[in-house]
């Protein structure tokens, strides 16, 4: 295939190119920094600026698919509300880019944030949007995606977990905060956050990799997919598994009102209890390789520590 990858230099799109490179696929990358994607890729990988559209315009229209994961983190600053705003509108300004170009097929990142606060509720992919901040930029980001089918494009909007995996992502966030000079892991100070009851939706970053190939190869496959692992875990069982693949404790919570000063507005969007399923990818036949979190983060951690 001839594939198109925003956001490649992140957690998630660094492993993907490198995926679809070993699979002999030609990629084409757009970025806000052409020179550190090409540093980064060299020179198997054409990179494009998002600055300069009538370079990579044709590339997305004549492309197999667009996977497009391009956005501001969300835990990259407090929650300001300029930040807020550049949380919104760095999505949905490249994907109305994107758009515009008439993809074939566009493989758009979206989040489980989508459903708000669901407490002890199953999540499928047919559960209604949640009101908060996180859910309605889930829901405007994938109106603006879903554009594309006016022009017979295919849209898969994949509603992603917390991905976990080696040298960076929500992990390394969890076990270093970056607010903190140390992480409390190593003092033997980790635990859950604020009760520890909540449900946490996650995914092993290889399965996520694979679950994005996986609905770029199946032409069935369009609208929500819960890019998640199939069961979900409470965040202290979370929490207890880690320190297991750490060989640490993990008996000291954080209270919800510690976490809300240190990190603001965010703290609500990690006490949230999501119990997702990943419906639409199981009734079509996908297998998930870490479908448990104590094998995943063993297999992330079998040879580290914080």
């Amino acid at each position: 295939m001839q594939v198109v990858v925003t956001g490649a230099t992140g957690f998630i799109g660094t492993q993907l190119v490198a995926s679809l490179q070993q699979n002999n696929h030609r990629v084409w990358v757009i970025s806000r920094d052409a020179r550190k994607a090409e540093q980064a890729f060299g020179k198997r990988v054409t990179c494009f600026a998002w600055s300069e559209p009538t370079e990579w315009y044709n590339a997305v229209h004549e492309a197999d698919a667009v996977f497009h994961l391009a956005g501001a983190s969300i835990a990259g600053k407090r929650w300001t509300p300029a930040y807020k705003q550049t949380i919104l509108e760095s999505r949905l300004s490249t994907t109305r880019a994107i758009v515009a170009a008439q993809p074939r097929l566009l493989l758009c990142a979206s989040g489980t944030g989508y459903y708000g606060e669901c407490g002890e509720e199953v999540v499928t992919e047919e559960t209604p949007a949640g009101s908060d901040f996180l859910a309605q930029v889930c829901v405007q980001w994938e109106v603006e995606a879903t554009r594309a089918t006016e022009h017979g494009g295919r849209v898969v909007l994949l509603r992603t977990g917390i991905a976990m995996g080696e040298e960076g992502g929500a992990l390394e966030s969890m076990i270093q905060p970056p607010m903190l000079p140390v992480s409390p892991w190593k003092f033997g100070l980790g635990g859950p956050l604020g009760s520890g009851n909540q449900w946490m939706p996650w995914i092993h970053r290889d399965d996520l990799i694979r679950l994005y190939l996986w609905c770029a190869e199946n032409p069935t496959i369009s609208g929500a997919v819960n890019a998640v692992a199939p069961k979900p875990v409470r965040n202290r069982d979370f929490s207890h598994a880690l320190g297991h693949a750490l060989n640490r404790p993990s008996l000291v919570p954080v209270p919800g009102f510690a976490l809300q000063m240190v990190v603001g507005e965010f703290a609500y969007a990690l006490l949230y209890s999501q119990r997702v399923l990943p419906t639409v990818a199981e009734k079509q036949g996908f297998t998930f390789t870490y479908p448990e979190i104590g094998p995943a983060l063993l297999a992330i951690y079998s040879s580290s520590a914080p």
